[in-house]
């Protein structure tokens, strides 16, 4: 009896079915190429290889193979071997048909990402390779919970010294992202006793339901010219912001509210969580300091290499207030949850200057962008307005009132990825209508840059 699973390279599984070997390899073979099982151009094994496997005559394979080429199933070179033949995968009889996929843009200016292919590859390995022989082998164990001493300590001098932040080692927690810190936030929140976090009235969805996972509700405080508005905060348990770029509003929280935020988290014991995502790109003038710098004892920072180098490093870090460190620790089971080389090339990019270097010509690139943005829009829309002040990776269009969903249409139909300001809208807030779009210019390669920006143009209104 033929064995039902062939392992060239991959696993297959085979069920003969019907009368006789052959016929039943030959059914077989040709359902996998029908539903894509074996997808065109898919290189088969030998038929003595395939034979061996299946626990069958090396004939009935040559047969089974010269049957489907002859039908067009396969083709059969001399040198190439047999391979599955290009066409169409039909889905079996009976099944529903698959959703069509939309295609990919051609153009992405969607917001949060930064220019990938701007990566400094070279620099990072370098570095890597120096982490690597310099790293005592303890570095390859389970490592300390709150991370690499080596990273805390670099984080500690780069943020104090670039950030104003002031931050100790022992109380830098490495993370694996902003996502994964606001998690473990919103777990010392819950087991604290905590019902309700408040948050801004635009931000990301993402954040919002991390927080309601830790069985926290969301309410979103006033929004006005100069920012986000304390003034409404009372119980809360604690408050995330993003006050030195308002994500996406652009603007800069007032410093009277900064104050007032850190008065009622002193007033209250409620907590401040401080979203650093951007606040090394500052373009028109220095970065504003951050708010933790305010209060440490009742500020969390939290920063992260996302923007900065790349999302898929998976690198974030809280400065926690001195008390707190015990409560994440326990929320984060004990365990290091970062790579400890990644840690270790990231501590070394910091101290040898790579990291600040980087960071200089991302600046100067990043400003180029947007004032061609700025430029080209004056030129083409003058109905259209970027707001917000000269920082970050993306900023927000205003568009004439009731432009935001055609100009989206015209968008998808020009294979534009982009976003409208309605996205970014807390479900509960009560801010008044606004039409925009949140343009990532951060997001395209260099070289796709200008073409991005054309097409951006041709859906904006006059």
């Amino acid at each position: 009896m033929a064995k039902p699973w062939a392992t060239f390279g991959v696993d297959l599984h085979l069920e003969p079915t019907g009368g006789g070997v052959r016929r039943g390899l030959t059914d077989a073979l040709r359902d996998a190429v029908r539903t894509g099982r074996l997808a065109p151009g898919t290189r088969l094994p030998s038929s003595r290889a395939l034979a061996a496997d299946l626990g069958v005559a090396r004939n009935t394979v040559a047969d089974a193979y010269a049957d489907l080429v002859a039908e067009g199933w396969l083709t059969a070179r001399q040198g190439s071997g047999t391979r599955v033949s290009e066409r169409t995968v039909v889905p079996p009889t009976g099944a529903p048909p698959r959703p069509r996929q939309p295609g990919r843009p051609t153009h992405n200016l969607v917001p949060g990402t930064p220019d990938l292919a701007s990566f400094p590859r070279a620099q990072w390995l370098k570095a890597a390779r120096r982490a690597l022989a310099t790293a005592p082998y303890q570095a390859l164990d389970y490592g300390d919970p709150r991370g690499r001493v080596e990273l805390r300590t670099a984080l500690a001098g780069y943020l104090s010294r670039a950030r104003g932040v002031r931050a100790d080692p022992e109380h830098i927690l490495v993370c694996a992202g902003f996502s994964h810190g606001l998690r473990l936030l919103g777990a010392v929140l819950r087991a604290r006793g905590a019902r309700t976090v408040a948050v801004e009235s635009y931000g990301l969805d993402v954040h919002w339901n991390l927080l309601a996972a830790a069985g926290l509700r969301t309410v979103p405080l006033p929004f006005d010219e100069r920012g986000t508005d304390p003034g409404e905060l009372t119980d809360q348990g604690a408050v995330l912001l993003t006050p030195a770029h308002q994500f996406p509003m652009g603007g800069t929280l007032h410093r009277d509210r900064r104050a007032a935020v850190v008065e009622w988290a002193r007033r209250t014991g409620g907590l401040v969580v401080e979203d650093d995502y951007d606040g090394e790109f500052r373009y028109d003038r220095q970065p504003v300091g951050a708010l933790q710098g305010l209060d440490p004892d009742h500020v969390v920072h939290a920063g992260t290499a996302s923007k900065s180098l790349a999302p898929g490093l998976r690198l974030g870090w809280l400065v926690l207030p001195p008390g707190l460190m015990e409560e994440v620790l326990a929320a984060k089971g004990g365990i290091d949850s970062c790579g400890s080389l990644e840690q270790l090339t990231l501590a070394e990019f910091l101290v040898s200057g790579a990291y600040d270097r980087h960071v200089r010509a991302a600046r100067l690139r990043y400003r180029r962008r947007r004032d061609a943005l700025v430029a080209e829009l004056a030129r083409r829309a003058p109905r259209v307005h970027a707001t917000g002040i000269a920082a970050g990776l993306h900023v927000v269009l205003r568009l004439p009132p009731g432009t935001e969903q055609p100009a989206l249409r015209a968008a998808a139909w020009q294979g534009l990825a982009v976003h409208g300001l309605h996205r970014y809208q807390h479900p509960e807030a009560g801010v008044e209508r606004r039409d925009a779009l949140v343009v990532g210019y951060g997001t395209p390669p260099d070289h796709a840059w200008s073409t991005a920006l054309e097409a951006l143009c041709a859906v904006l209104p006059e």
